[in-house]
């Protein structure tokens, strides 16, 4: 199976877009609900996290998994695939969001402005700058951390009229860096949910760009450049939900993410 990971549900968009792209494939998303949110944390207590959960999602025999968290592919990815993933088994795969947002970044701005509305986490982590920086030096990139709407989406308050003010607030504070923004990268995997909000305080054109598509047509990508890997697959179309919290939980908010029911398994992880 192909594993998916976020610290809670915000990863279940971006398998949503998995699964409309590549659906013959059998997919395992664990959302470690029970520890989240991660975007406050440490880099050293979600890297420990982080890495638990690759390695039990291993342990489930996934050669291939996929971090659907910002948070987590700022603070654990690259310690992770240059440091562990060697010694765990270097022939399994471990890949994150952030670069196919930051490629996507280079190929969508025509003004060389590009703004990024992320958590605390990944905004202090500096990760979007660098790496879209790394593929396009030319690019300024202007960032906003946007505290307040993962609880709204958490809490189902996202389509509500209190939920204007704060995308209102955020939105400003990131266009008035710089009027030449074009693209705006939505860096957390709840953000989708809010679009509708968004596109009203964005000037016209300004493109938004959303996480889920863009990684699964990397994934897409990636596996036809790695036939070896995508032999490695199974394609009964199985999709697994599991939490490390309770299930209930997990399956009542899942689907206003995924977009439809699911059914969940509660799991613990051995440390």
């Amino acid at each position: 199976m192909i594993g998916v990971f976020d610290s809670g549900y915000g990863g279940l968009t971006v398998l949503k877009e998995f699964v409309k792209l590549l659906p013959e494939y059998d997919y395992c998303y664990f959302g470690d609900n029970a520890r989240t949110p991660y975007g406050t944390r440490s880099f050293e207590t979600v890297y420990r996290y982080t890495l638990e959960c690759v390695k039990y999602l291993f342990d489930k025999g996934c050669p291939l998994v996929i971090l659907a968290c910002n948070t987590a592919s700022a603070k654990a990815l690259r310690t992770i695939q240059q440091r562990d993933l060697p010694a765990l088994d270097p022939q399994r795969r471990v890949l994150g969001v952030i670069r196919p947002s930051a490629e996507a970044t280079g190929q969508y701005t025509r003004s060389g402005h590009a703004g990024v509305l992320g958590t605390v986490g990944t905004v202090q982590s500096l990760s979007y700058p660098i790496e879209i920086n790394k593929l396009n030096p030319h690019i300024r990139v202007f960032q906003e951390a946007c505290p307040m709407w993962v609880p709204l989406v958490e809490n189902n308050e996202y389509r509500k009229d209190g939920a204007d003010y704060f995308v209102r607030q955020h939105m400003n504070n990131l266009l008035q860096q710089s009027p030449d923004i074009d693209v705006i990268v939505l860096a957390c995997t709840h953000y989708p949910l809010l679009i509708d909000k968004i596109n009203k305080y964005v000037p016209s054109g300004v493109r938004i760009l959303s996480q889920g598509g863009i990684v699964a047509e990397s994934l897409a990508d990636y596996l036809r450049r790695h036939p070896e890997m995508d032999a490695r697959l199974e394609k009964i179309r199985a999709r697994i939900f599991q939490t490390t919290d309770s299930p209930e939980l997990f399956d009542r908010y899942a689907s206003i993410f995924f977009g439809e029911d699911v059914k969940s398994e509660k799991v613990t992880l051995n440390g």
